[in-house]
């Protein structure tokens, strides 16, 4: 039986399946270099790498443990039921463990629809979702904010556009810190380069975006934009439970600068998080790094594993606001 012949130097990471394909006959077309991304993050990197759905000092633990004995670099992990959901102590733990490492820690803030006492999030429509109902809410919000950056988190996860807006203007008045990131949460994510370029206005740094857009979606994007994406690689079964690990290549060359987050299908939620919940917790936190493994793995085995952010970065570099009016 003949090896599978290897390709040319120059010819680039190579594509599933690409030579045996194209000794059938069944070759896939050229890739076009006008649908590749012209961003990069700012040290040149072109993805890095996140771990979600890290609820507690103890999930984090598992991550930080399994992430070093599978050689699994992470740049950020990020929590899902919110910063009220911790102690001061808790809050305080993680940011320590994360200092550690070099790894940015990301939580979520404060009240949203799926948890208050709207009773639109519950019919088929969905209503307004996540977003933040009320003056309180938004109160709320600014809350877990003002106290998780106080305790040392440079990082809070957002889900409505107003609340982004406002923090935003809090970061521009000094009021949290400059160095402050604000992620959009992939259950308002964008879907279109006009509404991707307005949460990049409003202060986004970087956007998580639904992870059925088409990569013909992602090159649209990235031509009005180059404020960081945000992408399940598997996506959670909320969001739709969709694998596209042999795309990581690809949505890489188009998305980046791009975080590739590592979710579970087939998993139950565990949003808001609680010790009732602690074994499933605690189960796939290691699985999702164990997924992180089998992408980097896929990623090194095509050549396309070049080109990663370095370790400790975390700033996305230049973006386009708009003006904040005093």
């Amino acid at each position: 039986m003949k090896d599978t012949p290897a390709p040319a130097p120059d010819a680039g990471p190579r594509r599933p399946g690409a030579a045996a394909l194209t000794a059938l006959g069944l070759g896939a077309a050229p890739l076009s270099p006008a649908d590749a991304s012209p961003h990069s993050f700012p040290d040149g990197g072109s993805w890095r790498t996140e771990v979600p759905s890290v609820e507690g000092p103890e999930a984090l633990g598992v991550v930080l443990k399994e992430s070093a004995r599978l050689d699994v670099p992470v740049h950020r992990v990020s929590q899902g039921s919110g910063v009220w959901m911790l102690s001061d102590a808790e809050i305080t733990e993680m940011v320590e463990g994360c200092a550690e490492r070099d790894i940015e820690l990301c939580l979520f803030t404060g009240p949203r629809g799926t948890w208050d006492t709207g009773a639109s999030v519950r019919t088929d429509s969905g209503g307004a979702g996540l977003r933040s109902r009320g003056h309180d809410a938004l109160a709320g919000c600014v809350e877990d904010a003002l106290r998780a950056t106080g305790l040392g988190v440079k990082c809070l996860l957002v889900a409505d556009e107003g609340v982004l807006w406002t923090l935003h203007r809090l970061r521009g008045q000094g009021v949290l810190p400059a160095d402050t990131t604000f992620k959009v949460s992939a259950l308002i994510g964008p879907v279109n380069p006009a509404s991707y370029a307005v949460f990049e206005q409003l202060g986004a740094d970087s956007i998580n975006i639904p992870s059925d857009l088409t990569l013909a979606q992602f090159t649209e994007i990235r031509r009005v934009s180059r404020a960081p994406m945000d992408l399940y690689i598997e996506a959670p079964d909320d969001l739709g439970g969709f694998v596209r690990m042999y795309e990581v290549a690809e949505l890489i060359r188009r998305g980046a600068p791009l975080y590739l987050k590592f979710g579970l299908s087939r998993a139950p939620g565990i949003y808001p998080y609680g010790q009732h919940l602690r074994e499933l917790a605690l189960a796939t936190a290691k699985e999702r790094v164990r997924r992180g493994r089998l992408a980097l793995d896929l990623l090194a085995r095509h050549g396309a594993d070049g080109d990663m952010a370095a370790l400790g970065t975390r700033l996305p570099g230049p973006l386009n606001r708009f003006e904040i009016s005093s």
